[in-house]
């Protein structure tokens, strides 16, 4: 079974990141899903996006659907991938939400 779709007992090593592109001093990020072991500006397995901070405002454009996909697969977003997700409008990549902790049973209220 092909291990990067998350076949039966396998681990994902595949990240959410970003790849630098642009010249020297002009930076513009690719938003990609890579193995974790690949190098920055290596090889990815697919771009979902990409992001030009020197524009203004700066340019953000993601496939919310494939990156939704990609997650519920198993992939895990850098930090400033997950930052860059959140403002993109995908719920659920934040720090602390509920599909980054192991389900806790919720308390219930005090009623007085």
């Amino acid at each position: 079974m092909n291990q990067l779709f998350g076949g039966v007992g396998t681990k994902m090593a595949v990240r959410i990141r970003l790849t630098r592109t642009g010249a020297a001093k002009q930076p513009h990020y690719r938003l990609v899903v890579a193995d974790s072991r690949a190098p920055r500006d290596g090889r990815f397995i697919e771009i979902i996006g990409h992001y030009n901070p020197r524009m203004d405002p700066p340019e953000l454009v993601v496939d919310v659907e494939k990156a939704a996909e990609w997650i519920k697969r198993g992939a895990r977003p850098s930090d400033t991938a997950r930052a860059l997700l959140a403002k993109a409008g995908l719920r659920g990549t934040t720090r602390g939400s509920q599909s980054d902790k192991a389900s806790e049973p919720e308390a219930e209220p005090v009623r007085e």
